[in-house]
């Protein structure tokens, strides 16, 4: 599968990069504490990588203004602390290694935490463009941030087959958005995420991509 793909494009974290479990609870937990709020485990999971319902879905069954959440949120948070809690998988490193073709980023975690953690695990040259969302680029599942992407790799429409992986259902929505293939990288079980997403192709590994052409 592999070289099926002109270019590859991979959402960043619980795809490539995850983070230990104490420091987004920690997070959590102080923004909780500032709302008044006691987060349960689930919900502080939920709210941190988006699954087992949307992140609105949460905080409106515990009647919290989303804006004040995310003001909240972001003053808790510390790029420093947030890179060092990060860890690169074993197979997304392997994996990356054995592609030739352009990769980029697109991913909803903001410009001045994705850099930090980028260089800290030394992984910035992997990438041909980092497209971090925000409103005026488009979240996934718009197609707008993949598209950037595209246009800066330049494979924006012009022949080139492409794909986009990722761990959320909102990564494959972006890829068929944008005409692309999408791989769901199901790390956590759907009993987990509470939900079975579709996708291409579905993997526990990225692994399993490279060793179906018998690597």
């Amino acid at each position: 599968m592999t070289t099926d793909y002109d270019f590859w494009l991979f959402d960043l974290d619980g795809t490539l990069v995850d983070i230990e479990p104490a420091y987004p609870r920690k997070v959590m937990g102080a923004v909780g504490d500032r709302l008044g709020v006691e987060f349960t485990d689930r919900e502080r999971d939920a709210l941190w990588y988006g699954f087992g319902g949307t992140r609105s879905q949460t905080l409106a069954e515990r009647d919290v203004d989303q804006q004040e959440f995310w003001r909240l949120f972001h003053e808790e948070e510390d790029p420093i602390s947030r890179a060092e809690a990060t860890y690169l998988y074993d197979d997304a490193e392997a994996f990356l290694a054995t592609l030739d073709t352009p990769v980029g980023l697109v991913t909803h975690c903001q410009q001045y935490l994705t850099e930090p953690v980028l260089d800290h695990l030394d992984i910035a040259d992997w990438f041909e463009t980092v497209v971090c969302c925000d409103d005026d680029i488009g979240w996934k599942p718009d197609p707008k941030p993949v598209e950037l992407a595209m246009r800066e790799m330049d494979v924006w429409y012009n022949g080139h087959r492409g794909v986009l992986a990722g761990d959320n259902p909102s990564d494959i929505g972006a890829a068929w958005n944008a005409g692309l293939d999408g791989v769901h990288v199901g790390r956590r079980s759907p009993a987990e995420m509470g939900r079975c997403v579709r996708g291409d192709r579905r993997v526990a590994s990225l692994l399993d991509l490279a060793s179906s052409q018998g690597r």
